[in-house]
């Protein structure tokens, strides 16, 4: 862990940091920069194109990223201003769920983007209201697990939307409540990494656990290696990569890469910005970093960088 310091912006992709011979794998570049600094994000990724939304700072609008051109712009505002949501794409819209008010208020809603028409719409509110929860999609249905409910207080609340029923119902609870951690899917199950416990980053977990929808059930996996909270993970190549996190003492720059096949963790090249209330999405065989804070608490970044494995 070290101390997040925002690396200079640049224009255009241009290397930034690379892997020294026989250390951790992959290569980082620097990508555009976002137009104005956020923190506590939500970021997915639909036909080349990275939308970043609500979070802290900025105007509240939302912003779009074009992979190819290497450029940002902005789309139509959501009905919310929220911090500490989720977001997926299903389909062809984009999904925000959950999250805070900038009074610090969780909400249920689940906010619809339509990218071609640049329209919002709000669909079935989450049974469960709460912010800093982890969000993915599984077998064509979104999964919204854990987070934080009124007085910050954790739930193991594990909800799913059916788009053809269009429609949240409850699945079998998280067994390890938390907030501020994440999740991705390989090979047909549910990985939530990391997090921390009623809001305190000062408890943070390393815990691990895999979710198979055959068998609604859940079990432990290996922990992740550095327990920390306020990160972004993304699946590539049948891994779990996870970024970024904060703790008292700081932010973290270390990238740790989960195979559920070895129940095993790698270390990759670490961020060139450390930061936590970050987003990832993958693009190819690319995966964007964007945003975050710096240093612990509400600091903010424009950041956007790249990991080439």
């Amino acid at each position: 862990m070290r101390l997040g310091g925002l690396a200079a912006a640049s224009v255009g992709i241009v290397a930034v940091a690379g892997a020294a011979a026989g250390g951790p794998p992959g290569r980082w570049v620097q990508a555009a920069s976002m137009p104005e600094a956020r923190t506590e994000v939500a970021v997915a990724a639909l036909n080349g194109r990275i939308f970043v939304v609500g979070g802290f700072g900025g105007s509240g609008a939302l912003l779009e990223y074009d992979t190819a051109a290497d450029r940002w712009r902005q789309r139509a505002a959501p009905p919310a201003n929220l911090n500490h949501a989720g977001a997926v794409v299903l389909g062809d819209r984009l999904y925000v769920v959950g999250g805070y008010t900038e009074s610090w208020q969780p909400v249920a809603s689940t906010l619809i983007y339509d990218p071609g028409a640049d329209q919002w719409r709000t669909g079935p509110p989450l049974p469960t209201a709460r912010g800093a929860l982890a969000v993915a999609v599984l077998d064509g249905r979104i999964h919204a697990v854990g987070g934080a409910g009124p007085g910050r207080r954790n739930t193991a609340a594990h909800e799913v939307y059916d788009p053809a029923a269009d429609r949240w119902t409850g699945l079998a609870p998280l067994p390890t409540p938390r907030d501020h951690h994440a999740a991705a899917v390989v090979d047909g199950r549910l990985y939530v990494v990391g997090g921390r416990v009623d809001g305190s980053y000062a408890r943070n977990l390393a815990v691990n656990e895999e979710y198979d929808p055959r068998t609604n059930r859940w079990r432990a996996r290996a922990p992740l290696p550095t327990p920390r909270s306020g990160i972004a993970a993304v699946t590539l190549a049948d891994k779990v990569f996870v970024f970024g996190g904060e703790a008292p003492a700081g932010t973290f720059d270390q990238v740790e890469a989960y195979e559920p096949s070895t129940d095993a963790w790698t270390a990759w090249a670490p961020m060139p910005t450390a930061r936590h209330g970050l987003g990832a999405a993958v693009v190819g065989r690319r995966i964007f970093v964007i945003s975050g804070g710096p240093t612990p608490g509400g600091s903010s970044s424009r950041a956007n960088e790249v990991l080439m494995p």
